[in-house]
């Protein structure tokens, strides 16, 4: 097995921790910890180490699912990561009683419906790298590119993709880094794709409530729907690590065998923490971050505006914005605002297309502000000095 590194963590490495601003971060701004109760008693594991029964039961209604088909993980990283181990990491199979696997136990699916194994994944692109990375280290990818500037998803090319030995069909939605929010009717088109291949639709949903009117979550399309999510990106609450597979129980249920030798349980202060911010608390916290969101979104369009940018106008804290002139590419850019300015953004090669770079806009206001104003004096810099070369020729 051969993973490629993984190229936008790689560049944080680089500049990230020396630099004074991060405009490439792709989450709303951290809350305090001390809105939140963090006395979880004794530091055990949580027990059972696939989530607290009463807690997965809570977030299993949201998909219209139980508790045994919900699986906290450290992260929506180690969400997708146990769910490709678990329809690509064993030839794709999920055991359920037969070879083709199933919803149920003992190969009884409750839809009726047998989903086939396989090795083979179609992941919608550009998208988080490790959407396809992943699943190309256990078996063969083909990509969907979707194209600027509308960035639309087309169920058409997901089902020419798609194959007979396709386990899963991979959307990020909200989309990183464009922003595009695929609607309702497009996701339901692909997931119709999916049952037509005995495959999944896995959907990395982790800015879907940043949305003032989010859609339905792909878990509660049906039996071949599987939703990844946390609380990182539109709860502002990275640090708990606290994200979960909700799906059929066949994959739910060897996803959290693999867990086993991943991480074990969930973090105790994360579910403790967790069950707090998706309680009470809740609609407090998605009201502010998204007032938040739409704030800062506005403030950068207008920045755009003025620098003659374009992008597409996105869902979330991200966009995927087109390369001042004067430019090689994203990456020649963004070194120069890093180095410059000491400001980080992200370069669009990193996820395929090199003359956009991807701005993330979830920081407080008064830093976006400070950061898109040292960005503006590497554009307006480099305009004075092709002026300037122009005036001397």
């Amino acid at each position: 097995m051969r993973i490629d590194p993984f190229g936008l963590e790689r560049w944080f490495a680089e500049y990230e921790h020396e630099a004074d601003i991060m405009l490439a971060e792709s989450g709303i701004r951290s809350l305090g910890a001390d809105r939140f109760d963090l006395d979880p008693g004794k530091l055990g594991y949580v027990i059972p180490t696939n989530g607290d029964p009463e807690f997965r039961a809570s977030v299993g209604d949201r998909y219209g699912r139980s508790a045994d088909e919900v699986l906290f993980t450290c992260g929506t990283q180690e969400a997708n990561f146990l769910a490709f181990l678990s329809l690509l990491g064993d030839e794709g199979a999920v055991d359920g009683g037969s070879e083709a696997g199933g919803d149920g136990v003992d190969g009884e699916d409750p839809d009726g419906e047998g989903v086939g194994s396989g090795t083979h994944a179609v992941v919608v692109t550009p998208t988080y790298q490790a959407l396809h990375a992943v699943p190309e280290a256990f078996g063969e990818v083909t990509r969907v590119e979707l194209e600027p500037p509308e960035w639309e998803l087309d169920p058409d090319a997901v089902a020419d993709a798609a194959r007979d030995d396709t386990a899963v069909i991979v959307v990020n939605n909200p989309n990183n880094p464009t922003g595009r929010y695929h609607d309702e009717a497009a996701m339901r088109a692909v997931y119709d794709v999916a049952v037509d291949r005995d495959a999944y639709l896995l959907a990395d949903e982790v800015y879907r409530l940043l949305a003032e009117a989010p859609q339905p979550p792909v878990a509660s399309f049906g039996s071949h729907g599987i939703s990844t999510t946390s609380l990182t990106k539109a709860y502002g609450l990275a640090g708990l690590r606290f994200g979960w597979i909700a799906g059929p129980e066949a994959v739910v249920e060897r996803a959290w065998r693999w867990k086993d030798y991943t991480t074990i349980s969930p973090s105790l202060f994360g579910q403790h923490v967790a069950k707090q911010a998706l309680g009470r608390r809740e609609p407090r916290i998605l009201e502010e971050n998204r007032e938040l969101a739409e704030t800062n979104r506005a403030i950068v369009a207008d920045w755009l505006d003025r620098h003659g940018l374009d992008w597409y106008d996105p869902v979330g804290v991200n966009g995927f914005v087109t390369v001042p002139d004067g430019f090689d590419d994203a990456e020649s850019f963004c070194r120069t605002v890093v180095e410059a300015e000491s400001v980080v953004l992200a370069p669009g090669g990193l996820f395929g297309f090199p003359n956009r770079f991807r701005i993330g806009f979830g920081l407080p206001t008064e830093e976006l502000e400070e950061g898109l104003d040292r960005v503006s004096r590497v554009i307006e810099g480099e305009r004075a000095d092709e002026i300037g070369a122009e005036g001397g020729a």
